[in-house]
């Protein structure tokens, strides 16, 4: 019986590997990943300091805008294998192979093999959960520490362990260091599940049930308490907080701002629809007072007008107002009013009770939605008030992680499509668990239940129909067509068969299954076959490689596109205190016949055919500077013996030289730039100890931080001509002005 129990399930090994391919082929070809992370980490492999705090750059100066655990382990991968863009997502990889594990042992012990196999199939299959594992943004590894808390609840609560539910509790406080709030989503699931289904008296459940919420907290701010509390000329600015406070931050710009949408002024920097009136965080280092946003009296020209269609591009400077080479903004799009603040610029739907089923979003979990619901009711159709089973109560937990999720994402304001990932775990239990229910019910024929199964598949293939023929044009009917046509048929036939006997019934059931997942499973393949994006991870044909993160269709299919130039980047980020055209003394760059896409970068399949190389530098959505040897080589002969080889406005410029050259860099302002870290006496303190000359400015649509800093380094700087450090002519890294290179002596 023991060896029995041991035995390895054949059936979950190729769901395993299935999984592994879809997470990991082709990482190898991501040089920077997500380089923001990337950046970090290859900061955090220089000292303890920039370790402990997730700093950005070499300097210790400003951290990323997450907790650090996740970039605890990255930086762990790296450390063994060196710095590469397949080593730090590899973490997230294996956490997405963990969580199929997961989901298959939490269900398997209620629901039966059945339910565990399909549950572990559905979860390796959700296209979020493959877009997001490939890459080193946070969530997948979020996913599976919920997971794992999960686990041990349900082990803790089955066996009465008080241990495992207090390690159950610590582990979303774990996962509360990963991504904050974003954690606590799934604490109703955790509180009803262990009043429920917790063996013990109701006065040491109560009891456990205190201390477990104390050891939640502990575990929760234990970091960001400990960095508070630190004097702040003794660590870094807390990148995109508003009052340099990592419990401001997460309560703020990762708690309540991703419901209202109304983000701060780093995050809105540059953004269309960025809610530029009543959203400027004070700043000790400069002054913005009204339409005067760059320092110079006027607004800068070519600015893309704010008609109600944009809401305006803050510091993304076009000539004319027009897009660079021949790129379309998206059509029938509402980039803010729908989705609410930010959020509508991402491709997330309108806000709305049926907003996961909305083109926006539909592709990325929901695909199984149907069977969800009509599994339910199978589950809990035989639900008693005093019969309330195992299977009622995990039922109930996962509908309590799926309920609020969804509730929240159907209003919320600003958030990308890959934060979907969190629906992924239940949807994909009780995908397993409601099928196998409803089989049950199927095969014994039991009254009205039995019609649910083949009612089942025929939602879910209808479902599917409309998901995939919005994108008729770039997959082919044949496919979304091919999926109604058979899931129609196999409907007619469990219908008829319903009341009949045959050998091959049960394989007619599993067929349904199949055709099922054949939506979600292409979505999932996606990410490899189309291309991928590493910013802003999304599925689909067009939604993984698009710049607002799932709108590529309304590009013109121009994302990524290796060979067209196109624009397949995240949308680039200005202050809104900042001149555009500051960097260069001849103002921006007017021509704007660059748009900062090094080639090779694109995800998109070539002129047809193959297996197309996904990610590139930082994937098709990622806008990196790559590494100029000539300005290099330049930096490296000058440098008499300062710390730093540069200062950036800009961490996309920093980033390959910390990445791939292991060079010292400093960012002057964070994310979007617009963090107030430095103030001009910092700077000056910095030249004058010798610790950096180089401040290399301009670049993504002026994202060069505080206009005081931008005086007072073209005051006290001297330009170096371009010709002298950059190779060719640089006509415009980014969406408006040149990178311009001052050398500061004191």
């Amino acid at each position: 019986m023991n060896n029995a129990k041991r035995r390895i399930d054949l059936v979950l090994l190729p769901i395993v590997l299935l999984a592994a391919f879809l997470n990991g082929y082709g990482i190898w070809n991501d040089q920077y990943a997500n380089s923001y992370y990337t950046t970090a980490v290859g900061s955090m492999l220089r000292n303890f300091h920039n370790f402990f705090y997730a700093s950005l750059d070499s300097a210790g100066s400003v951290t990323v805008d997450k907790p650090p655990v996740v970039f605890w382990i990255q930086t762990a991968f790296a450390y063994v294998f060196g710095l590469h863009g397949w080593s730090v997502i590899l973490p997230q990889a294996l956490a997405g192979i963990g969580s199929v594990l997961l989901i298959y042992f939490m269900v398997k012990p209620t629901f039966g093999l059945a339910a565990a196999r399909i549950s572990a199939l559905a979860m390796a299959t959700v296209p979020v959960v493959a877009a997001v594992s490939r890459t080193n943004n946070i969530d997948s590894m979020l996913v599976f520490t919920l997971l794992l808390g999960s686990w041990f609840l349900f082990k803790g609560s089955k066996q009465g362990s008080t241990w495992r539910i207090l390690v159950a509790f610590a582990l979303i406080g774990l996962a509360f260091n990963m991504k904050m709030l974003q954690a606590y989503m799934i604490l109703p699931a955790f509180y009803l599940f262990y009043l429920l289904a917790f063996n013990a008296k109701w006065r040491r459940k109560i009891i456990l049930l205190i201390g477990s919420t104390a050891v939640l907290a502990v575990v929760s701010l234990s970091w960001a308490v400990t960095v508070d509390s630190i004097p702040t000329d003794e660590r870094p600015y807390i990148g995109s907080s508003e009052t340099n406070s990592v419990l401001e931050l997460a309560f703020g710009y990762n708690g309540l701002s991703r419901l209202t949408g109304q983000q701060n002024r780093s995050a809105n920097a540059g953004m269309p629809n960025a809610s530029s009136e009543g959203n400027v965080r004070g700043n000790s280092n400069s002054q913005v007072s009204g339409t005067d946003q760059s320092g110079s009296g006027s607004a800068p020209t070519g600015n893309l007008p704010g008609n109600g269609e944009m809401g305006g591009m803050n510091g993304m400077t076009f000539p004319g107002g027009q897009m660079p080479n021949g790129v379309e903004m998206p059509n029938g799009r509402n980039f803010g009013g729908g989705g609410g603040g930010m959020g509508g610029m991402f491709g997330t739907g309108e806000k709305g009770p049926l907003r996961l089923f909305q083109t926006e979003l539909s592709g990325q979990a929901s695909w199984l939605l149907p069977i969800v619901l009509l599994g339910c009711i199978a589950i809990f159709a035989g639900l008693r008030r005093r019969n309330i089973t195992d299977k009622h109560k995990e039922a109930l937990f996962w509908l309590a992680w799926l309920l609020p999720v969804a509730a929240f994402f159907s209003v919320a304001g600003f958030f990308h499509q890959y934060y979907l990932i969190m629906l992924a775990p239940p949807v994909a239990a009780l995908t397993g668990a409601g099928f196998a229910v409803m089989w049950t019910a199927y095969r014994e024929r039991n009254g009205w239940q039995a019609w649910l199964l083949p009612l089942s598949v025929l939602l879910t293939t209808i479902f599917g129909w409309y998901i995939m023929q919005v994108y008729n044009d770039t997959i082919g009917a044949g496919w979304s067509i091919s999926e109604l046509i058979a899931g129609i048929l196999i409907t007619i036939i469990l219908i008829v068969m319903l009341n009949r006997s045959h050998p091959w019934k049960q394989g007619l059931i599993i067929a349904g299954l199949m055709v099922m997942l054949i939506g979600p499973t292409y979505w999932a393949f996606t990410p490899i076959t189309y291309g991928g994006n590493s910013m802003i991870p999304a599925a689909g044909p067009t939604g993984s490689n698009g710049m607002f993160g799932g709108m590529g269709m309304a590009m013109g299919d121009r994302q990524g596109d290796r060979n067209g130039g196109g624009m397949g980047m995240a949308l680039p980020n200005a202050s809104d205190d900042t001149d555009p055209a500051f960097p260069s003394s001849d103002g921006a760059d007017t021509n704007n016949t660059g748009i900062g896409i090094p080639p090779n970068s694109g995800g998109n399949m070539n002129d047809g055919g193959g297996m197309p190389t996904t990610g590139g530098r930082g994937g098709a959505g990622n806008r990196n500077e790559e590494v100029d040897t000539t300005t290099l080589k330049y930096l490296r002969e000058h440098n008499t013996g300062e710390t730093y080889l540069f200062a950036t406005t800009d961490y996309n410029q920093a980033a390959p030289y910390i990445i791939d050259e292991n060079e010292a860099v400093i960012t002057l302002g964070g994310f979007s730039g617009s963090d107030p870290v430095y103030t001009t006496e910092k700077l000056e303190q910095l030249v004058k100890s010798g610790q950096v000359k180089y401040f290399m400015v301009g670049g993504m649509g002026g994202r060069g931080g505080s206009s005081d800093i931008g005086d007072w380094i073209k005051e006290h700087g001297t330009e170096i001509p371009t010709s002298e450090w950059k190779a060719g002519t640089d006509s415009g890294s980014g969406f408006g002005g040149q990178t311009t290179l001052y050398e500061v002596k004191l």
